[in-house]
């Protein structure tokens, strides 16, 4: 049985090994841009401790992490916010929890009175192209903001949210 909750300090290692994991997993090379060569990746918590960010992690009874997903603002354009470092271990893979974090995503979005969501990826991931369509997600000739990703994440997709 899994959940979805905050990240909390004691999360730090854990959700990093699952990027790291992922990342190796799907060949998201550090060098090349991907998020698993991020500063801040040892230190999420801290960094979605800020206005207009968040991130949750999917943890077993044991708080064992599995996965998470965050939001913060598109740097470069303080009217976005865009979804950052979802990764999932594959023992948690399609059980919703991807569409649930972008849920909570859009929500926490909306009650910041923000209008638009970002996200960068790249066609490897494509299981999740599929789903950020499928959740209203359009495509973009060019990506927004300045995420330092842009090289390595050749699709730029926003969701415009209702107001």
């Amino acid at each position: 049985m899994y959940s979805i909750r905050p990240i909390q300090p004691q999360d730090n290692a854990q959700i990093a090994e699952v990027i790291r994991e992922v990342s190796i997993e799907f060949g998201l090379a550090a060098e090349s841009g991907f998020a698993v060569g991020d500063s801040i990746l040892d230190n999420l918590y801290e960094f979605y401790n800020q206005p207009y960010a968040a991130y949750w992690v999917i943890v077993d009874k044991w708080n064992q992490v599995y996965g998470g997903g965050g939001i913060a603002p598109l740097q470069g354009d303080a009217n976005i916010l865009e979804i950052q470092k979802m990764y999932f271990l594959l023992e948690i893979r399609q059980q919703g929890f991807a569409k649930k974090i972008l849920e909570l995503s859009f929500e926490f979005a909306q009650a910041h009175q923000i209008k638009a969501v970002y996200l960068e990826t790249t066609k490897t991931l494509w299981q999740a192209i599929n789903l950020y369509e499928k959740l209203g997600f359009q495509h973009l000739p060019q990506p927004k903001g300045n995420t330092g990703h842009s090289k390595a994440c050749e699709i730029w997709m926003l969701k415009t949210l209702a107001t």
